[in-house]
């Protein structure tokens, strides 16, 4: 029984190693490509919108809240909306939604 498996595990000759790893490496570039990269280049468009933020702009929290800014800190702002002013971090801005409210609706 023990020689079986010898012969099996020699019956791989040098290359056998090799053709258990390439798909390996296949699988990891495919995550890469298709998970971890799109993800970092979100995260640095967020950044980047979140820092060319200025007073007067229009923005969309995570939470949904629509306003407008009134006062930019480090690491705050603070939302004029309807009713009264929120301050949120700038971690709660929504990209997405806030470029929705700020690009100009197409008429047909």
């Amino acid at each position: 029984m023990i020689a079986t498996i010898f012969l099996q595990a020699a019956a791989g000759g040098a290359f056998g190693s090799y053709s258990t790893l390439i798909p390996m490496v296949l699988i990891i570039v495919v995550f890469y490509f298709f998970m971890i990269r799109p993800q970092v280049k979100k995260q640095k468009d967020q950044k980047k919108y979140v820092d060319e933020l200025k007073k007067g702009d229009k923005v969309v929290t995570t939470a949904g809240i629509h306003g407008r800014i009134i006062d930019l800190n480090d690491s705050t702002f603070l939302v004029e909306v309807e009713n009264g002013k929120i301050r949120f971090d700038k971690s709660a801005i929504s990209l997405d939604a806030s470029k929705a409210l700020n690009t100009p609706a197409v008429v047909k």
